[in-house]
């Protein structure tokens, strides 16, 4: 059975303080749901505090990006092991402001998969489309390439550390949200387009998250499709209230 996940990405928001408050509201508020997961990424400034802080809840920390080398002269990085020392096993990879504002392309992705991968940390690995390749109706074609460029590298065991997060670029910030048949027609894709690179259970398996607009209002709606295996969220995971509100909804 594929585990449901709903992940909070913090982006550049909150001090250390509203951290710790907003944290533990969540805590106080999450009823434990059998085969799902909580995943909240901050800012790298509170990972070992929001760890240590959650260590004993079933909500965890995950970081919001991390470089692909292990050591080195790269100012202002951060590496797996590095994040791994302060407790952390999970890292966001390839979100779409990742991509577009600091240039990430698909090779330099597939290195940092692998240098997570090697470290044994799970992946949440993000992808999708802009407006224009939706109005083009190019895509699929696109998903499909950011896919196979930046994933399709790994190991049939390494499947096991992945989480895919499909983000339609358009709806994230914007108050626009694919419809939930548009959220599962593209994830029935995603999961075809798996089974074909390497066989149907692994495609069963992989949970795919959808990224994008979700709120309190739209969450049980697109969270009900087959394909859609919960959330990652972005401005809605910072209220404490409607976060757990779309906790609920899965």
């Amino acid at each position: 059975m594929r585990k449901k996940i709903v992940a909070g990405n913090w982006k550049m928001n909150t001090n250390l303080s509203e951290a710790d408050v907003l944290t533990t509201a969540l805590m106080k508020g999450y009823d434990r749901k059998e085969n799902t997961e909580v995943v909240i990424a901050p800012p790298f400034t509170h990972l070992y505090h929001l760890y240590e802080l959650t260590r004993t809840t079933n909500i965890e920390v995950a970081a919001q990006n991390m470089h692909q080398a292990s050591k080195g002269a790269y100012t202002g990085e951060i590496s797996a092991d590095m994040l791994k020392s302060v407790g952390i096993k999970t890292v966001i990879l390839g979100h779409s402001e990742r991509r577009a504002y600091f240039h990430e392309g698909d090779q330099l992705l597939a290195e940092k998969v692998s240098a997570a991968l090697k470290e044994e940390m799970k992946v949440i690995f993000c992808f999708g489309e802009e407006l224009e390749d939706r109005q083009k109706k190019t895509h699929f074609n696109l998903v499909e390439s950011q896919l196979k460029e930046g994933l399709f590298h790994i190991a049939i065991d390494d499947w096991q550390n992945i989480v895919l997060a499909y983000e339609p670029v358009w709806a994230i910030g914007t108050g626009e949200t694919a419809s939930p048949e548009q959220a599962q027609e593209m994830h029935a894709f995603i999961r075809k387009t798996i089974a074909e690179a390497y066989d149907q259970t692994i495609a069963d398996h992989v949970s795919i998250l959808y990224g994008g607009s979700v709120k309190p209002a739209n969450a049980k709606e697109i969270f009900s499709k087959p394909d859609v295996d919960g959330g990652l969220i972005g401005g809605a995971s910072l209220k404490a209230e409607d976060f757990l509100a779309i906790i609920a909804a899965i």
